[in-house]
């Protein structure tokens, strides 16, 4: 009776425990609300594609086109039917835009009253969350201008830090969308300053994901590396990307800025990637053939990213730049454990062409990306190891000499 009894205690706890545990849905449904709509300026990044380079990468246009304008007529988008009208250079059907602007106008009449009645019955807490109402149905209509009036108003009547930061992710989302740098560094700087004032585990980790994303949009992968990797046990951000997005670019982040060392603790070995990477075979095939130095078999996953890379409205102006560093660092990886190796070798290694590894290599020579010489006579490829210390050694000399420089100009003017 008793082992029954402690078999049954057992079970019961392990399934209390289960139910407990948050799951993916559960942890979705606690990120923010998707406004603005981050997808419908990845269908606008690809309509906007030539129709070459659509067929390139796959992208049916037709498709797209019919999926966005269907979502910005049941989300009754009047304003960003008329952006997205003169981008297409397609008529505007005149009853369905009048359509959308009376819709729009009730709705905001509607919140409108709604703010008014809680600034008289009510307390400051219904005025405020009246205000996100209007902020939020301005934003997902694509009024950016009237979006942004609200929230500063909204966030003049907003005293916690909580409820402060989640305003200025709105901005930063609404940044994102619109692709505006300002508005997005702006708020991400007084989103940290409010973080130091007190921000809770949630919004911290938040804020970092939003970090990422932004640092990943403008080719600072070091950045977003760091900020991915902090977050990727902790990820709520849906509002932003899905987890499967945000494991993808955390990897391609990471592939191009860790050191093999911590590219084997973090990503190779890090267990909350490699629970996704059964549903990212690409992404396994491309972190494993570097790691395991099968350089043919990473060239044919590089391609593949590189297709990844240009369907992104994120990625797609850094695709030729990534791509690039990342051949730097496959052939610095196979020359670190040579001292000298023949063309032919690498052209075999990478499954090229030695025409191709030639001309790679001689490129990336001359402009200093690898540090190496090709002897054209006996087909051999020498590295040169980098000295570290006399690299260290010219550094200090040359930051000397700023300094001094900066010393002389300064004893002028005081001089003056």
């Amino acid at each position: 009776v008793v082992s029954t009894q402690s078999t049954g205690n057992v079970k019961l706890f392990i399934e209390q425990d289960t139910r407990n545990m948050p799951t993916l849905e559960g942890l979705e449904e606690a990120s923010l609300e998707k406004i603005p709509d981050l997808s419908i300026a990845q269908m606008r990044f690809e309509i906007s594609l030539s129709s070459t380079e659509a067929k390139e990468l796959g992208i049916d246009q037709a498709e797209v086109k019919r999926t966005l304008m269907d979502k910005i007529k049941t989300g009754y988008m009047a304003k960003l039917y008329k952006e997205v009208s003169a981008e297409l250079k397609m008529p505007l059907n005149n009853s369905v835009l009048e359509e959308m602007e009376q819709k729009n106008k009730e709705q905001l009449d509607k919140i409108d009253e709604e703010i008014a009645n809680a600034e008289k019955n009510e307390g400051e807490s219904e005025v405020r969350e009246a205000m996100v109402r209007k902020c939020e149905y301005l934003t997902s209509i694509g009024d950016k201008d009237a979006a942004l009036k609200m929230l500063k108003d909204t966030l003049d009547k907003t005293t916690t830090t909580g409820h402060k930061l989640d305003l200025h992710f709105h901005m930063i989302r609404l940044g994102l969308f619109c692709c505006d740098n300002k508005l997005i560094t702006a708020n991400l700087d007084k989103a940290k300053e409010l973080i130091e004032l007190g921000g809770d585990w949630d919004r911290r980790n938040r804020l970092k994901v939003y970090t990422g994303f932004y640092a990943m949009s403008i080719r600072n992968f070091k950045d977003a590396a760091t900020n991915f990797l902090d977050t990727v046990s902790t990820f709520t951000s849906y509002e932003l990307m899905t987890y499967h997005t945000f494991i993808k670019y955390t990897i391609v982040s990471a592939m191009l800025t860790l050191d093999r060392q911590e590219l084997t603790k973090k990503v190779v070995n890090g267990s909350d990637i490699n629970e996704v990477l059964h549903d990212l075979p690409l992404f396994r095939k491309y972190i494993d053939s570097l790691y395991n130095a099968q350089y043919a078999e990473f060239f044919v996953a590089l391609a593949e990213i590189e297709l990844f890379l240009k369907k992104d409205r994120m990625l797609a102006k850094h695709a030729s730049y990534y791509v690039r560093e990342m051949r730097v660092r496959s052939y610095s990886q196979l020359l670190e454990s040579y001292s000298n190796l023949t063309v032919n070798y690498m052209a075999n290694s990478f499954g090229v062409s030695e025409k191709f590894i030639d001309k790679e290599l001689s490129r990336f020579i001359a402009t200093g990306a690898l540090n190496a010489k090709i002897d054209k006579v006996g087909g051999i490829v020498q590295a040169n190891k980098p000295d570290k210390k006399n690299a260290q050694y010219q550094s200090v000399i040359k930051q000397g000499d700023i300094l001094l420089n900066r010393i002389q100009k300064l004893s002028r003017v005081i001089t003056i």
